[in-house]
């Protein structure tokens, strides 16, 4: 008998230690905490050397795999972070409280995890890192893990956003609460589910974000209240006729990560990707199925996506999309020439000091993006930071050339938009060689 309930409980025994096993953790919040430390210590000294000695060895070398990626990903580095510390003194006092609520969190976290498993049986797992980034982003992923960036992710309409230069903290906190936490968590934990590719327009990337947005929703069981969503529900009609006019084109800072070019209210791309999934869903019979056709959409497949676009009913006319495209492109800049000599000239004069490049339209002048070709840094002309003329339609470039020598780079369109916010319609090459002598 003994024997029997011996054998019984090292069953159990074993059976319990298989479960413990088992259960993998799944959120971590042990750099929000190392961060108040190295916050507390660079506190006790004005000298930038300890304080950045501080970070590295309470914060960074500490971190977790997380905090590495986002690290990586988003170029974070000490001397970053120890300059907002020093600058934002107000923010991360506000700011503080709220990061440590995340903790509390994780509980809630795991059951909406649940649900999202039963909503979406293929669910696969990831990790959930939470850390304190440097104010650029609210969560990313990457390889597999949730990436949130919690002076962010926590910020409320309570936050003190008033040492930053530009409304966007302000217009993101507005409507935050830290419920958030939850949502941010599962937008980001439905992208890793993903597998359909880059997407190659701005519909694409739309519904990319959207489908995030909208799963989240499905998952927390009630409306979310971001500011591009409530914004969007108020102005929808509007919204979605300007959409219509640029969905198959490229004009992403119209509509996605526009805090600083926005026309009205930032990240309104999402709103209709939220919004033309919600659509989809409430049209289909099997409510499952459209979780998994949103989910597993194939965003770089072109036919893929006007297909799930004509199945969410969302337009009611059919969509001309050559008609639009044709106007779409009749309004995007393109490089008008270079001067004072022309692209391609096999005798420019190595006494040039600066060159011009002039575009059809006039730009914003807030960016731009030039890039060496496969010629490397050698073959870049340029010194010291371009500028753009008074009417915006040329960008002035000091140059410092040598004789007989190749000279080619990139501009590209990535960020180099016109002043309605529309992108060129492919990068150029500029390329040219100087003469054996100087004049």
């Amino acid at each position: 008998m003994n024997k029997y309930l011996l054998s019984i409980l090292l069953c159990l025994m074993a059976a319990s230690f298989d479960v413990v096993i088992g259960q993998k953790q799944k959120v971590f919040t042990q750099d929000i905490d190392n961060f108040w430390i190295a916050f507390d210590s660079i506190q006790t000294t004005k000298d930038k050397q300890k304080q950045l000695e501080f970070i590295n060895k309470y914060y960074i070398d500490k971190g977790t795999p997380g905090l590495r990626a986002f690290m990586k990903v988003k170029n974070y580095t000490d001397k970053r972070w120890v300059t907002l510390i020093n600058r934002l003194p107000k923010f991360w006092k506000s700011i503080r409280p709220n990061t440590l609520v995340v903790k509390s969190k994780v509980a809630e976290i795991e059951k909406s995890l649940v649900r999202f498993k039963a909503l979406y049986p293929s669910l696969t797992e990831a990790k959930m890192y939470f850390t304190i980034g440097c104010l650029n982003s609210g969560g990313t992923i990457h390889n597999g893990k949730v990436l949130i960036g919690c002076e962010i992710a926590t910020g409320t309409k309570e936050t003190d956003v008033s040492e930053f230069k530009n409304n966007w903290l302000k217009s993101v906190f507005k409507n935050q609460s830290l419920e958030n936490i939850v949502i941010i968590n599962i937008h980001e934990y439905v992208h890793t589910q993903q597998r359909g590719g880059r997407p190659k327009n701005l519909l694409a990337r739309a519904l990319k974000e959207g489908a995030c947005d909208f799963i989240a929703e499905l998952v927390i069981g009630k409306p979310i209240q971001s500011s591009h969503i409530v914004y969007g529900r108020k102005h929808e009609e509007r919204i979605k006729k300007q959409f219509e006019k640029e969905m198959f084109g490229k004009a992403f800072r119209h509509w996605l990560s526009n805090s600083s070019s926005a026309r009205e209210m930032a990240d309104l791309g999402y709103f209709m990707g939220y919004t033309i999934c919600k659509s989809y869903y409430n049209q289909a019979k099997d409510k499952k199925a459209a979780i998994r056709d949103i989910i597993e959409l194939k965003f770089g497949n072109s036919k893929a996506i006007e297909g799930f676009l004509a199945k969410s009913k969302y337009y009611q006319k059919p969509i001309d999309k050559e008609a639009l495209m044709k106007v779409y492109k009749e309004k995007q800049p393109v490089l008008a020439g270079i001067a004072p000599f022309k692209n391609n000239e096999k005798q420019v004069s190595a006494s040039h000091k600066k060159m011009i490049i002039k575009f059809s339209q006039e730009m914003m002048t807030d960016g731009y993006s030039i890039y060496y070709s496969k010629k490397g840094k050698e073959a870049y002309p340029g010194v010291g930071k371009p500028v753009f003329t008074k009417d915006q339609k040329s960008l002035v470039l000091k140059i410092k050339l040598k004789p007989n020598r190749e000279y080619e780079f990139i501009i590209s369109n990535r960020k180099f938009l016109s002043k309605e916010g529309f992108p060129l319609p492919k990068n150029y090459k500029i390329r040219f060689k100087t003469g054996a002598k100087p004049d």
